[in-house]
């Protein structure tokens, strides 16, 4: 096989093995998960390396920020790592472009290989004690009515579960729709001129770089072809793909899939456009706090909670993560049943 993955464990796989479970792996970015093995990348080449999940000990993400980011203040940036212990506390991580991509492969991890944790050590004990605090917070004996709730919501959380494409698309379409409804018309104009004066600028440099009529050809070249990527890269650019009409029609697409979706369970919780398993996980916390008893309250709820976080409001990870993933899906309609 050219450019075998290398062992970075005292176990291997035979070569047969090796071979089969590679092609066979699910890509994130440049590691991949596969039955046998953990395949992660090296500087050049996507899965250059694997390690036997015999020999994993756990598997996490680490976020590196330059100097300065957590403080807010200059340019920073930061880029995600993928963190393999392994043997007797050995260490070997792989760069990603896409904080996603890790975000994804560790959850796959946890699908696929339960027994791998997926945090750090220090994130473990972190997640253990506000579990704790959350726990704290529920109700020690649930009335019949609010048990039945909350087994019900638990019900409708697991079948979202078994259907990620369709609140995927859900929370996708919501987020596109933001984007594109609260984009303000000066930076779409502003967008048609850097690409149309790009264009014109940068055709007018080839032309006269060929010809040689004139010597800052290669500035009107460059400055022409920065100019019409960085509409594209901003997204002020007018296409089809941020256009109000194209966002309107995906998001009531991605709402009536959703209502394809439910229609073989006609009591679901709630409204299609709302279906989503962490407003249920909320749901469901806000009924075992015994801040409301019936799924309709629970919701009324969970809408009231986060019209109340703006930027202003400081929140655990766990709580933006979260506010992320859902609150577009309030925002859009208003919310509104």
């Amino acid at each position: 096989m050219m450019f075998a993955p290398a062992p970075i464990g005292k176990k291997t796989l035979d070569e047969t093995t090796l071979k089969t479970d590679k092609a066979n792996c699910r890509k994130f970015g440049p590691c991949g998960v596969g039955k046998e093995a953990l395949y992660l990348g090296g500087r050049f080449l996507d899965r250059r390396f694997y390690i036997p999940w015999k020999e994993v000990k756990r598997v996490f993400k680490r976020v590196a920020m330059s100097k300065g980011g957590y403080s807010g203040k200059g340019i920073f940036g930061s880029m995600a790592f993928l963190v393999v212990q392994f043997g007797s506390g050995s260490e070997k991580e792989s760069a990603f472009k896409f904080e996603t991509d890790v975000d994804r492969l560790l959850a796959y991890v946890e699908q696929e290989h339960p027994d791998v944790p997926t945090h750090s050590v220090k994130a473990q004990n972190k997640l253990a004690k506000a579990a704790a605090a959350e726990e704290a917070r529920y109700l020690k004996e649930l009335s019949e009515e609010v048990a039945e709730t909350v087994q019900a919501l638990q019900s409708d959380k697991e079948f979202l579960f078994d259907h990620p494409g369709s609140t995927g698309g859900l929370t996708s379409a919501a987020k596109q729709k933001r984007i594109v409804d609260n984009m303000k018309p000066g930076l779409r104009i502003l967008g048609a001129v850097l690409a149309v004066g790009g264009v014109l600028a940068a055709v007018y440099g080839l032309y006269a770089l060929l010809t040689r009529s004139n010597s800052f050809a290669v500035y009107f070249l460059l400055g022409g072809g920065a100019a019409f990527f960085m509409s594209l890269s901003s997204n002020t650019m007018p296409s089809k793909y941020n256009s109000v009409k194209v966002a309107r029609k995906n998001w009531d697409d991605a709402v009536e899939r959703m209502r394809s979706c439910l229609a073989e369970r006609p009591d679901f919780s709630v409204p299609p456009q709302y279906a989503h398993p962490v407003v249920l996980e909320r749901m469901i916390r806000t009924v075992r706090e015994g801040r409301a008893q019936t799924a309709k309250e629970a919701l009324e709820v969970v809408k009231s909670d986060l019209r109340a976080l703006n930027s202003s409001v400081t929140v655990s990870q766990k709580e933006h993560d979260e506010v992320v993933e859902i609150k577009p899906l309030f925002l859009v309609c208003d919310y509104k049943n």
